[in-house]
């Protein structure tokens, strides 16, 4: 390996963390509140709401009785952007290099719904043709920030006991085999960025049928 490629290769890594980390740095203001549970659309609602025609893109997040979330994209050329009103959630551009998904959300907007997913829960994917992906919540993961205003901080896991650097958890959180991962940052202390919380699902296993392999859309 040349000292060229192990430079660009450098510059990518923190580039990709800083853009990982600082996005949640930022707090902005409310725009639309959340809609309560007991108010959610139904599931075939919702899914039409959010289709396009565009098979490729992700178009919403759809929980029983937690959220029904339209998914925005990142604009090119900024990783770091999540969505600042309330109701969305934002697809994480550069998980989908890693064959996952991450869906941001700051924690005092959409976010805030995350403390309400637990294992086990399905995750339905609306993609804007309207085909549907189907994921079981698996793990749940929360970290204290050692140095919160820095995105070269380590990371203390609150359910173990070790200590990560901030490429480590990264490559926990977003590596690995298809899976989606659900991001925002835990409020404590008086800091907005004092923690992580990541919620992972896994795709929901397939069902077979009259000999036959049920789809994944589901």
């Amino acid at each position: 390996m040349t000292l060229n490629t192990r430079i660009t290769q450098a510059a990518r890594s923190t580039s990709l963390l800083l853009a990982l980390f600082l996005s949640f740095f930022y707090n902005p203001i409310s725009t639309r509140a959340l809609e309560p549970a007991s108010t959610l659309p139904t599931f075939g609602e919702f899914s039409k709401s959010v289709q396009n025609g565009d098979a490729k893109a992700l178009r919403g997040v759809y929980i029983s009785d937690v959220l029904a979330l339209p998914i925005v994209q990142q604009p090119a050329g900024n990783a770091g952007y999540v969505s600042s009103t309330d109701g969305v959630i934002t697809q994480f551009r550069m998980a989908a290099q890693y064959g996952n998904i991450g869906l941001l959300a700051h924690n005092h907007l959409s976010g805030r719904l995350f403390s309400q997913l637990a294992v086990g829960q399905e995750v339905r994917l609306v993609y804007g043709d309207g085909s549907i992906e189907t994921f079981v919540i698996s793990e749940i993961q929360r970290y204290q920030a050692l140095q919160p205003t820095s995105p070269y901080s380590s990371f203390r896991n609150l359910d173990q006991d070790e200590t990560l650097t901030a490429e480590k958890m990264f490559k926990r959180v977003y590596f690995g085999d298809r899976h989606v991962t659900f991001q925002t940052c835990i409020n404590s202390d008086g800091s907005a960025s004092w923690g992580r919380l990541f919620i992972l699902a896994t795709p929901k296993p397939q069902v077979l049928i009259s000999g036959q392999v049920d789809s994944k859309f589901q």
